[in-house]
């Protein structure tokens, strides 16, 4: 299981003040020499976090250390079209709400599939790998195969809300058949949403099929405590299935 540092939480906090500090690509060099796989930045409409400057920044930072650049987001055409032009090694493709506080959703399958499938087509034929936000359970990813979707981003908010109560098997189960169901269809498996230190090992032992976790507002509120060099060297060990100790938050 490979580890996708989110850094959209340092881009918000140097946006509440202004300026340049914190800086998302100082972060984004921290943590990739830290270990990290790769950076995400999920780039909104509202821009309350990630800039496209920040995109291009560290797009660039990416390729110069040969790591991989996840850029999330919807289906605007500002975002394809930039996605397009730099190329990230992969395009993560997740359903917007206006309004929403965070990502709360997957893709509606199959009717989706249909309006997912230009901006499949346009970044694929770009150079980019392309996953798509499903929730835990999703039936029909069939229909994300026919339309040329390389992975799928199971959503965890359900597993990390039950984790610690008598439902946490139970949620656990519905991500670990998504992504057998998933790998049956030849889709890679990606997965995200609050994860941290405490529910992630568990996810790593159980689900194998998992080969990326993009993790960003655990990770940046536990650097507050630990810095990010020692955070991302957790966070490594919770992917291998070890269990690092986790900051007291209470």
């Amino acid at each position: 299981m490979q580890l996708s540092v989110n850094l959209n939480k340092v881009a918000l906090l140097r946006n509440s003040r202004g300026g340049t500090n914190p800086s998302p690509l100082v972060a984004a060099r921290t943590a990739l020499e830290a270990g990290a796989y790769g950076i995400t930045l999920h780039w909104r409409e509202d821009n309350r976090h990630t800039l496209q400057s920040d995109v291009r920044d560290i797009r660039a930072l990416c390729k110069e250390h040969g790591c991989e650049f996840n850029l999330e987001g919807d289906l605007r055409e500002e975002l394809i079209a930039l996605a397009c032009e730099i190329v990230p090694e992969q395009v993560t493709l997740v359903p917007v709400t206006p309004g929403e506080i965070t990502s709360d959703h997957g893709w509606s399958l199959p009717e989706d599939a249909a309006h997912v499938a230009p901006a499949v087509q346009r970044l694929k034929a770009a150079g980019s790998r392309v996953s798509a936000f499903v929730d835990p359970g999703a039936a029909r990813l069939d229909s994300l195969v026919s339309v040329g979707v390389d992975r799928i981003e199971i959503y965890t908010e359900p597993y990390a809300a039950a984790f610690g109560t008598p439902q946490e098997d139970a949620a656990l189960l519905e991500v670990k058949r998504t992504a057998e169901e998933a790998a049956r269809l030849g889709l890679g498996v990606n997965a995200g949403h609050d994860l941290d230190l405490r529910n992630l090992p568990r996810l790593a032992r159980e689900v194998p099929q998992i080969v990326e976790v993009s993790i960003g507002h655990a990770l940046v509120a536990d650097a507050l405590y630990l810095g990010l060099t020692e955070t991302v060297r957790r966070y490594l060990e919770a992917t291998r299935g070890e269990a690092p100790e986790a900051p007291c938050t209470a």
